[in-house]
């Protein structure tokens, strides 16, 4: 497995958790480790460069060793300004990235070739976004950096909040995914989180 240095990966984690009772839900231990780990287990081998997109005190997640991101818009505009923010972040850092892989951080059953297959479809202008079992996951995409600009308009200026709203004027294309569990399966209730302990066991 290999991973490409025109891509770069933002970790979504920027939720407030009220289901779950609040917190991070990326620290919460799942099958004897923090969410977190599990998806970086199977994250890392894909990308080398990854971003964790998450507000308040970045010291929580010292331990991994993570570039962290805060929201580069102001007011809890959701998924879409994580997704900014690691278009930001590449674009300065990582001057040569073309592509940002967003993720959610609650979801430990990433596909291992996620990446490779997404990039697979990818042409340097459109979006690629992940599917399953009849589903669109819209926060599992390959976004360009070609449109840091446009969405930052759109959520400022535009209110757009919602991600198939931005994306309906753009080139999206489906990558489809199988396996059981769900590879995107997410946890967002703790009887997800129970149903999360037993695929792990």
């Amino acid at each position: 497995m290999t991973n490409s240095p025109e891509v770069v990966a933002v970790i979504l984690a920027g939720g407030e958790a009220r289901r779950m009772g609040g917190g991070d839900k990326v620290l919460m231990s799942i099958g004897g480790q923090p969410l977190l780990s599990h998806v970086l287990a199977r994250l890392t081998p894909q990308c080398e460069h990854i971003f964790l997109n998450a507000n308040g005190d970045p010291d929580r997640f010292k331990p991994y060793h993570l570039p962290v991101i805060p929201d580069s818009v102001t007011g809890q505009l959701g998924p879409l300004a994580g997704i900014l923010s690691g278009l930001d972040a590449a674009a300065i850092h990582h001057p040569s990235c073309q592509y940002v892989l967003s993720l959610a951080g609650d979801s430990p059953f990433i596909p291992v070739d996620m990446l490779a297959r997404m990039m697979g479809l990818a042409d340097g202008q459109n979006i690629v976004r992940a599917s399953s079992g009849g589903r669109v996951h819209p926060v599992f995409a390959l976004w360009p950096i070609s449109i840091r600009a446009d969405l930052r308009d759109q959520l400022v200026n535009h209110d757009i909040r919602k991600i198939d709203r931005f994306t309906a004027s753009y080139d999206v294309v489906d990558c489809d995914f199988v396996g059981i569990p769900d590879p995107f399966f997410n946890i967002n209730r703790p009887e997800d989180k129970a149903e999360a302990e037993r695929s792990l066991r």
